[in-house]
């Protein structure tokens, strides 16, 4: 199996998964950069995320044109990962998704999304909010978008949705999950009176005891494992997703 095909099945798993975990709804998309190319996979504007499987992706260019050889088209928001992928080196994948209560984030005057939980440690660095709620269908409002994330590895879109990059789609799915359960924690905290985010000590602690990578295939042997028992995920990419360890 080439490592594309790998690629292929961990995209349709992460996007399946973040369908089943409330995160990924009709619309959004996760993408992956082909190693060492200038191309990426991404699924096609009309297929449903929920019945996602890897043969349905498109290969397509940094122009955001599919490169594939049937007649999908990519998503009309496909610049949003064009140019995050152009302007940041360091990110190999990219989930843009629509998570109602996160977004109100960006709907209240006053309200600020901020590192609340252990795992948000991720964001220290800011979670700014993109102001324009456009789709984003053209390579300038991509470009737009990703000045707005700057060195950032999650962003608010005003009324729309978020981004979340990651180095690689273990780490992504691992981002998504904490992205939003720390949103969520934020709102009920807020309710039940003033909230208390992490303080830059309580974050130093916690990143210099983190290691990022173990954990991120920690979250993926879980949720992969609940989506093939349950039947999130067909029963036959276990030794795709789960290679068997020495």
């Amino acid at each position: 199996m080439t490592q594309e095909d790998i690629l292929r099945h961990q995209v349709a798993a992460v996007s399946l998964i973040l369908v089943a975990e409330n995160i990924l709804g009709y619309s959004g998309h996760v993408s992956v950069r082909l190693p060492g190319t200038d191309r990426f996979l991404i699924q096609p504007v009309d297929q449903s995320r929920a019945g996602l499987r890897p043969e349905h992706l498109l290969v397509c260019g940094m122009d955001g044109k599919s490169q594939s050889s049937n007649r999908a088209r990519p998503p009309s928001e496909v610049f949003i990962h064009t140019e995050i992928f152009r302007e940041r080196p360091d990110v190999n994948a990219i989930a843009h998704f629509h998570h109602d209560l996160t977004t109100t984030f960006t709907l209240a005057e006053g309200a600020k999304l901020q590192p609340i939980k252990n795992h948000a440690v991720r964001w220290e660095s800011g979670i700014p909010t993109h102001g324009d709620p456009s789709h984003v269908s053209s390579p300038e409002l991509g470009q737009s978008l990703a000045k707005t994330l700057g060195p950032h590895h999650a962003a608010l879109i005003r009324a729309h949705g978020q981004v979340v990059v990651a180095e690689n789609l273990p780490a992504l799915l691992s981002d998504c999950v904490h992205f939003t359960e720390n949103a969520t924690a934020l709102y009920h905290a807020s309710i039940l009176g003033k909230v208390m985010p992490l303080t830059p000590t309580e974050m130093d602690a916690f990143r210099d005891d983190f290691k990022r990578d173990s954990h991120a295939t920690k979250l993926w042997l879980y949720f992969v494992g609940k989506s093939l028992s349950s039947g999130v995920l067909p029963a036959d990419w276990n030794g795709i997703l789960l290679p068997a360890s020495d």
